[in-house]
């Protein structure tokens, strides 16, 4: 499908439908049984015009496992769910069992993955904090067995409906975004800004608010290591990502708002 948001705000890039099914794919990108790899860059693919799909053996990291529905894939961990507590944080170079599955790494790691694992990414002050909040997360197993990545305009609705619809946008598309989420609205708080992995502000949370009878938007791409792995696609980039139902909602509200006005065709022009 066509999405009228797309051609509205002027993106650059397809909106990504994330679609869950039993059905794989033809000639989908899809990473190595066991391979490691990053959600984003597939969702970059996806932007650009390709599919890719994700099952429950090719998730590309733990962290892609759990963000793409795919269980608490933390717990596969190398070294276990308090090694990626201590790699989160300040790292397991200080654990008898830290030590021990970092040599074993030597042997078939990055240097920086194995740095990180060491001396930790520094995102959460302490293994503590990590672990509530991990705790946090709405961890869930999809029920189906992919998850599909692809170009909005390619789903067809009389066979697929998308799960939810993730945009890349500039910071004037993604304020564009923020007032359409609530515009329609009698609050002025329906979209949020999760500290979490840029694969769960694509799937995991977004997913949750599926389940809520006024769902949000939510921002993501604040993940530092995922911006680093898109970069290619521009600097100044977020991640917007609703549900489908609000997806439409927001579709069919903008006839007479702010989007065929003079102030969002000025900004257009600068």
């Amino acid at each position: 499908m066509e999405s009228k948001i797309a051609q509205a705000i002027g993106l650059k890039y397809d909106p990504v439908a994330i679609i869950w099914t039993d059905t794989k794919p033809e000639n989908a990108l899809q990473f190595e049984k066991g391979g490691f790899g990053c959600v984003m860059n597939m969702l970059a693919s996806a932007a650009k015009g390709r599919t890719a799909v994700f099952d429950r053996e090719t998730f590309g990291c733990p962290g892609g496992g759990v963000g793409l529905g795919f269980g608490n894939q933390y717990l596969n961990f190398p070294g276990g769910i308090n090694c990626f507590y201590g790699f989160l944080s300040n790292g397991n170079e200080h654990t008898e069992t830290g030590r021990s599955v970092a040599e074993k790494m030597d042997n078939f790691a990055r240097k920086k993955l194995i740095d990180d694992f060491r001396h930790g990414e520094g995102y959460i002050k302490s293994p503590e904090l990590v672990k509530k909040w991990v705790g946090l997360l709405p961890i869930v197993d999809i029920p189906s067995k992919y998850a599909v990545f692809k170009p909005l305009k390619e789903a067809d609705l009389d066979i697929e409906e998308p799960a939810i619809v993730s945009f890349l946008v500039n910071p004037d598309q993604l304020s564009a975004l923020i007032v359409l989420a609530n515009y329609g609205r009698e609050s002025n708080d329906n979209v949020i800004v999760p500290f979490a992995a840029g694969c769960q502000s694509i799937g995991i949370i977004p997913y949750r608010e599926c389940r809520s009878e006024n769902p949000k938007g939510v921002i993501g791409l604040v993940d530092i290591s995922a911006r680093n792995n898109i970069r290619q696609m521009g600097k100044d980039l977020m991640t917007f990502t609703v549900p489908f139902k609000m997806f439409n909602e927001m579709e069919g509200n903008i006839e007479g708002s702010f989007l065929q006005k003079e102030s969002w065709k000025e900004l257009n022009k600068i």
